[in-house]
């Protein structure tokens, strides 16, 4: 490790960080590196479940928004 810093964590985080580890002797940084990744992953997921929803919202609004179905409904 180049640089390295010291952090003050409340026990109770040191206690559930050490109740995800993969292995007993991962390292706190190995397990919180781990955390940002997972964090990164699921922000990109996010991403790109708002996009295809946008996506989606424009294609019903074509499929629902037109005369016959207008029609149907007021008959």
């Amino acid at each position: 490790m180049k640089e390295a810093t010291t952090i003050q964590l409340k026990k109770s985080v040191v206690k559930e960080l050490k109740s995800i580890r993969k292995y007993p002797r991962e390292t706190y940084n190995e397990t919180i590196s781990d955390l940002i990744k997972i964090a990164k992953d699921s922000k990109k997921r996010r991403q790109y479940d708002e996009f295809i929803h946008k996506i989606q919202q424009a294609k019903m609004k074509q499929l629902w928004d037109n005369e016959e179905d207008e029609a149907w409904e007021d008959a």
